[in-house]
């Protein structure tokens, strides 16, 4: 840690300060031959279009680049599981890096990712382990602030197996940091624990009906004077679940418990030191149904009209006020805490998840429903910029979000696209389908990140890409200069708009005044018109006050960094130091 000179605490590290051009904005081109189904499209919350959920392969700091003009300020849910830099490299990574540039790495895309997040509700989980985790988090307070540092969660990735494992203490965890940009979503932050019918015997009777009531008594509370109603309760049912032969039964049993929840019960009996609720006892009669009508002066329910019932002189406590059904179980909620644990979440099929094989990179599918019930609602979007084996986006998918993945390595065709296109044809019935009640929909669009718009010639100058076509290029430089690229089916100038009424055409042909006089005499008088042309006459410059003209490739020199392709982790040498010691022996 350090104080810089804006007297700013920060952790500092070799790079942190070296001075680059900025990244360079590249355009995305889909690739047909790996799109599947019929993915949902729409606006986004900023007005532009959504074109269906995506997966990209390339280099993640660049495709992160790429998404800014669309997608910043956009982002509900940010999962990410980056290399450990453990020296342990997964079979598809080489995550074993100096220290310095492990920072380096994770920094700038931090940066990248933070723009992206919804700017109110944004959530950023980021998933590691014990080497890094602790710099990571001073990484982002000073991105996000303190103030927005959520918790720090405990996940616990196994248990411990056997004997003789190495190390002073056995390591079965790993750890999750979650952020937010502003301000905190009000989704799901429960979690459940499957009750066990068979132990179930304290709640083991229902009310099948309540029958007629009448008023025996009425008063007012001492405690806060409002009036208190005794009803007596007649023509009633109740019926008892009998637990004998559990095995047997357990599915009718089971389907009892489901269909009769809010009305299973317990009783219990009322403490001495409880003057009001024995003095309403003594007035009821044994064997009989009671409920009592009125407004506790504090407690669960304070200052809330409520109903109590009684049977044979006992409380009723029903089983539906601590517990749910979730998934066709019965289930005890309770608001989550920061330690995960292998019960939670287990991970008993990871492997088989997906059909696909990527040994100690996987994370369950339960993990990642977690994580998006908590940071998101249907039709938001989720990102992962580390997609791994796909996890993240197959989750996202099933649960009705929208997302965007990022995949680096050639598993992106050879894993996350096969398991996709399980997920869109509904035959993923693995992790969490069947809960989802998922038969499949959607599906996703495959991009590749187009190549660097200008590179060198013979002579190191810098010129267009002759791989860019005419549209390749109109894309590229609507995202240079912040437009967003959609060409007008009618007027053929109309490639990008900046706004309603701010728009943007490039052409690689000569322009002259008479083919300039032609598009404004199509434009309206509040329209305006960016026109970035490979050459053109002289007098075009001057000759409209509601038309620019830039010069390709002038106008981009010394704007960005071209030509460089690979943003990962790169190692550098070190240069070793003597130490005072080994110069004083020399001495």
């Amino acid at each position: 840690m350090s104080q810089n000179k804006l007297n700013k605490l920060e952790l500092t590290w070799i790079g942190k300060y070296d001075e680059r051009k900025p990244l360079e904005p590249r355009i995305l081109i889909e690739n047909k031959d790996y799109s599947y189904g019929e993915p949902e499209t729409g606006t986004l919350p900023n007005g532009k279009p959504w074109n269906g959920n995506m997966l990209i392969h390339g280099d993640n700091l660049l495709a992160l680049k790429a998404l800014e003009n669309e997608y910043a300020g956009q982002i509900k849910c940010i999962y990410i599981d980056p290399p450990f830099n453990t020296g342990q490299a997964f079979e598809y990574y080489d995550d074993f890096q100096e220290h310095s540039i492990w920072l380096n790495l994770m920094y700038k895309r931090l940066e990248s990712l933070y723009k992206l997040l919804d700017e109110r509700f944004g959530m950023l989980w980021i998933h590691l382990d014990e080497e890094e985790v602790h710099y990571c988090k001073i990484i982002l307070d000073e991105i996000f602030g303190r103030r927005n540092f959520v918790t720090h969660i405990t996940y616990e990735r196994s248990a411990v197996a056997g004997l003789g494992q190495g190390g002073y203490l056995v390591n079965t965890t790993e750890h999750i940091l979650l952020y937010k940009k502003c301000s905190l979503p009000d989704t799901h932050n429960y979690s459940y624990t499957q009750l066990e019918l068979k132990t179930m015997k304290r709640y083991n009777r229902y009310i099948v009906s309540y029958g007629n009531k009448t008023l025996v008594n009425e008063f007012i509370s001492k405690s806060n004077g409002s009036p208190v109603r005794l009803y007596k309760h007649s023509d009633y049912k109740i019926e008892s679940i009998s637990l004998k032969d559990y095995e047997a039964n357990q599915s009718k049993i089971n389907n009892i418990y489901i269909d009769h929840l809010s009305d299973i019960f317990r009783g219990n009996r009322v403490q001495k030191e409880n003057v009001f609720q024995n003095d309403i006892i003594a007035i009821m009669e044994n064997n009989s149904l009671y409920s009592v009508e009125y407004i506790p002066s504090r407690g669960k329910y304070e200052n809330k009209e409520t109903t109590l019932y009684y049977f044979n002189k006992e409380l009723l406590s029903f089983l539906a006020d601590t517990a749910e059904v979730v998934d066709n179980k019965i289930v005890k909620s309770q608001k989550m805490t920061s330690l995960w644990t292998h019960g939670e979440i287990p991970k008993a099929d990871i492997a088989h998840e997906g059909n696909v094989y990527f040994p100690r990179g996987k994370k369950p599918e339960q993990l990642l429903k977690r994580v998006i019930e908590m940071s998101t609602n249907e039709n938001d979007i989720v990102l992962d910029s580390f997609l791994g084996s796909g996890t993240t986006a197959a989750v996202a998918q099933k649960m009705g979000r929208r997302y965007i993945g990022i995949e680096l390595g050639n598993h992106a065709y050879t894993h996350c696209v096969p398991r996709l296109k399980m997920v869109t044809d509904g035959t993923d019935q693995g992790g969490i389908s069947k809960a989802q009640n998922w038969k499949g929909g959607s599906g996703f669009k495959f991009y590749e990140l187009a190549p660097s718009l200008l590179k060198k010639d013979k002579f190191g100058n810098l010129v267009i890409n002759k791989e860019y076509n005419a549209d390749m290029l109109a894309a590229a430089m609507a995202k240079q200069e912040g437009y967003t690229y959609q060409p007008s089916q009618e007027t053929y100038w109309k490639q990008g708009f900046g706004s309603e009424t701010d728009y943007i055409y490039t052409t690689t042909q000569f322009l002259t005044v008479e083919s300039l006089a032609a598009i404004h005499e199509t434009m309206a008088e509040d329209e305006s018109l960016l026109i970035c042309c490979t050459s053109f006459q002289r007098e075009c410059k001057q000759a409209f006050s509601n038309i620019s003209i830039k010069k390709i490739p002038q106008m981009l020199l010394g704007r960005c960094e071209f030509g460089k392709d690979d943003y990962s982790l790169n190692i550098i040498e070190v240069p070793e130091v003597e130490c005072e010691e080994d110069m004083d022996e020399e001495e």
